[in-house]
């Protein structure tokens, strides 16, 4: 017997979890770069590349005024067609939720909302105008406010499964 009155057993089944707890964490990062890594040449397709979504199409276009193309898609969308619609009013937002989950998990820096905020909004303000630039599509203010969206509510499902997560955890 220890000093407190037990084996030590306790002491070393404390010692294995704590290991486990950090090998755990440890993958968990890893896996995440390694998703952000793969989320970031999808994204990079499909915005650059993908013929399916009008990237083989060389334009220099730009929408400057908020809200002028989500009414458009709204208006017309029986015209658009449904995949057209979604495609381009849910999009965007759920393109960008990988953007605001990976980065808190990656990093405690980036665990805060304001962070992720302007993270969102200048990576998104980064696409659209390369995407000007380089002719490869449209320039759209609607696009980076739908974008910062999506960074957000990805930012905020990671808050909700990280808060479970610690839950779990302070449970054992």
């Amino acid at each position: 017997m220890n000093i407190n009155g037990n084996n030590g057993n306790y002491n070393e089944k404390l010692g294995w979890r704590r290991k486990l707890k950090e090998k755990n964490k440890k993958l968990i990062i890893f896996t995440g770069w390694i998703l952000f890594y793969i989320y970031i040449l999808l994204l990079s397709y499909f915005l650059f590349f993908s013929e399916r979504y009008g990237r083989d199409l060389i334009t220099q276009q730009y929408n400057l005024k908020f809200f002028k193309e989500i009414k458009r898609f709204i208006k017309y969308r029986e015209q658009i067609g449904l995949e057209g619609f979604i495609v381009n009013i849910f999009g965007n937002v759920i393109a960008f939720m990988p953007y605001g989950f990976l980065l808190p998990l990656l990093n405690r820096a980036y665990r805060k909302f304001y962070i992720i905020g302007i993270l969102s909004v200048l990576f998104s303000l980064v696409i659209e105008t390369s995407q000007l630039l380089l002719k490869v599509g449209v320039f759209d203010v609607d696009d980076i406010l739908m974008n910062s969206l999506g960074g957000i509510l990805g930012y905020l499902m990671f808050l909700i499964i990280h808060t479970i997560y610690k839950a779990i955890e302070a449970g054992q």
